[in-house]
């Protein structure tokens, strides 16, 4: 697959994005929705995914090993949000752990001299993009 992808990291009040090169090499994040409900949201990211070229969709599910068995967890609620969205969309979607990418973000923040209290969706996104886009190469 060549082009450009676009990373998501799914929140209910914030949704982030990133975008890669289009080689699949980098990631760099994009922009930071606020959320506004589903069918609006779907409609905002088909917008951006058209405007930036993007040929897939990567979307980063919150896989938690230490979560009991049974229990309702945020991975079960964004992959019934990615089931949707791959309704909304005329893209592929793939799903991609992101486990641990919120202290990445964290990292990039910090790095980035991004204030304390200032949204890192779009970070996360960019972590979330990046690890498909190594897994990817490595294969």
């Amino acid at each position: 697959m060549s082009g450009r992808l676009l990373g998501i990291d799914y929140g209910e009040k914030r949704i982030g994005l990133a975008i890669s090169d289009g080689l699949g090499i980098g990631a760099r994040e994009l922009t930071i929705l606020q959320s506004h409900g589903v069918n609006q949201d779907f409609a905002a990211i088909a917008a951006i995914a058209m405007r930036e070229r993007a040929v897939a969709v990567v979307v980063g599910v919150p896989v938690n090993p230490n979560a009991p068995p049974g229990l309702v967890t945020q991975a079960a609620i964004v992959r019934d949000w990615i089931t949707k969205l791959r309704d909304a969309i005329d893209l592929p979607v793939h799903e991609v752990s992101e486990y641990l990418t919120s202290e990445e973000a964290r990292n990039m923040a910090r790095m980035l001299k991004r204030r304390a209290n200032e949204p890192i969706d779009d970070l996360a996104a960019c972590v979330i993009l990046q690890s498909f886009l190594d897994a990817r190469s490595r294969r």
